[in-house]
């Protein structure tokens, strides 16, 4: 590969990181210009097009299997590439941001795949973009530790044979990166992020016997999966390693891409590695997308919506069918529980909803699952274990007993549960907080015992906005007004003053949180991601 010219992106009001020269090369660089060139026109359409389609549900309140691709359906004979060594065996996945500490926890939990987050577990500040890629290439060189200035503990990887394979996850289509521009125009976040990483990394992966292995979030389309192909195929190319190298686990996380898994599967079949079933983003897409439905699309408290679920249950189970039937992954959702260090009866209540939970999913056929905190690799593992045994995956079991129709999918009046007052006050509990600590730079964020990242949010004002503007009646009579909501909100930032104290509420972000909530909460022009109009307010 010839020298590159000196790159055209201009690193535009960002501070100077420590040793932030290391990440942002010329030829660093120069990759993510040239990805930007070829590919982010493509990108802008793909965006239009999801606004088009978005309109149209709005007139049918309808969604089907697309007519134009039933060919690729209907078609037994093919199959994606067979997956990696480092990829075979994914019983448990471990989720969380890049931060030092995280980088080695993580790599050393115990569970087989480490997401690595840039995306909803990550505010983008331009140091836990730039900073995050620095620790996952000192954690490749060996070169990493970190010791707690808190507690003095001091952690450091375990050998390389005992730690989880690395899985990134680069920003959505929807976010641009602010800080790298190219003639006055912002990057998108997704080439950034996943063109940083590879040009970095690729062959130091292939290196110690794995490779650049990829999440791809809220795709809404197989063209948008489609596009990631081209990139994959230009990437290689550019640096010069074998074609089908990267491997993709494309995110079911929209109601859209639900009857699109097969053509999404096909697009990237030369690099697919599997697809992985989503919760509250994947709620917050159906609320999205289906707001002017009317009354059967209400959703009701979204901890009432479980995976069992009559029309969650549908999704789940077509994935894993349409999975084993390719070849490929089907990996299941969240256990977000955190531990208490001082309450023993909540762990012990948690843990066997986990363990119930994982049990389930192995039961109906996923290859693996996701956790939010160490604790909790050990109890996924023995459901997957107990199902499994010495087996790397389930990919035999194909399924076919699962028939799901276009209709199942979004049968939500299939559901007793109703929205319920303490269900709204959870949402703007929930909602300000997060939004808070978002603010503050921090996208993973222990709530309530439970670990919330940017899909929390989105669904939480999602949640909010559908109630009132379907003029929803609580159990206690109180009716979903934009008064109430403010009402609540109110009673909920005094509330958070009461329990921190005057000195760290005023240190915090608690007043701009809640004001940002009830925005998008409450606006009639409902916007696309709350993380658009926070990114514009967040700082660094």
């Amino acid at each position: 590969m010839s020298a590159p010219a000196p790159s055209p992106l201009a690193i535009v009001e960002a501070e100077h990181l420590p040793r932030q020269e290391e990440v942002l090369t010329e030829a660093a660089l120069a990759f993510v210009a040239e990805l930007h060139r070829r590919f982010t026109p493509r990108r802008d359409e793909l965006l239009a097009r999801r606004s088009e389609r978005r309109a149209e549900i709005a007139r049918t309140s309808t969604l089907d299997f697309l007519p134009e691709t039933a060919a690729i359906r209907a078609d037994d004979s093919w199959k994606v590439a067979a997956a990696p060594a480092a990829l075979n065996d994914r019983r448990v996945e471990i989720t969380g941001p890049t931060d030092r500490k995280m980088t080695i926890n993580a790599l050393n939990s115990g569970a087989k795949v480490w997401l690595a987050d840039f995306e909803d577990a990550s505010a983008p500040t331009w140091e836990n973009v730039v900073l995050g890629q620095r620790n996952l290439i000192d954690a490749y060189e060996r070169k990493i530790d970190f010791t707690d200035p808190n507690s003095g503990k001091t952690y450091a990887l375990r050998p390389n044979e005992e730690l989880a394979t690395v899985v990134m996850r680069p920003r959505g289509w929807h976010l641009d990166e602010r800080h790298l521009q190219f003639e006055g125009r912002p990057v998108p976040g997704a080439l950034v992020d996943f063109g940083l990483y590879f040009f970095h990394n690729a062959q130091r992966l292939i290196d110690l016997g794995k490779g650049p292995y990829f999440y791809l979030p809220k795709t809404e389309s197989y063209l948008e999966a489609r596009l990631w192909n081209d990139i994959f195929v230009f990437a290689q190319d550019y640096v010069g390693i074998p074609q089908g190298t990267v491997r993709a686990t494309v995110l079911i996380e929209t109601i859209t891409a639900a009857y699109e898994m097969e053509e999404i599967l096909y697009e990237l079949r030369d690099h697919a590695a599997g697809l992985n079933a989503g919760r509250w983003d994947y709620l917050f897409s159906i609320v999205k997308n289906f707001r002017d439905g009317g009354e059967k699309f209400v959703l009701p408290d979204r901890n009432a919506v479980t995976m069992t679920a009559p029309f969650m249950r549908a999704y789940t189970e077509l994935l894993v069918r349409t999975c084993h039937k390719r070849g490929a992954h089907a990996i299941g959702g969240m256990a977000a529980f955190i531990p208490s260090r001082r309450d023993a009866e909540v762990n012990k209540v948690a843990f066997e909803k986990v363990k119930a939970d994982k049990d389930r999913e192995a039961a109906d056929g996923f290859d693996g699952s996701w956790v939010a905190h160490p604790d909790l690799v050990p109890i996924a593992l023995a459901s997957f274990d107990a199902v499994l045994g010495e087996k790397p995956n389930q990919k035999d079991r194909l399924r076919e007993d699962v028939s799901v129709a276009a209709g199942d999918l979004i049968a939500i009046d299939s559901l007793d549960a109703k929205p319920t007052y303490e269900g709204l006050r959870n949402a703007v509990q929930v909602g300000i907080r997060y939004i808070e600590a978002w603010l503050r730079g921090l996208g993973a964020v222990a709530i309530f015992n439970l670990m919330e990242d940017a899909a929390t949010a989105e669904i939480s004002r999602s949640q909010i906005w559908q109630w009132i503007n379907a003029g929803v009646v609580f159990e206690n009579g109180e009716l979903a007004t934009p008064e109430l909501a403010r009402k609540v909100a109110t009673q909920e930032l005094a509330a958070i003053r009461a329990e921190i104290g005057e000195e760290a509420f005023a240190s915090g972000k608690w007043q701009q949180a809640h004001d940002l909530l009830l925005h998008v909460s409450l606006d009639a022009d409902y916007a696309d991601f709350l993380t658009l109009p926070a990114y514009e307010q967040l700082t660094g």
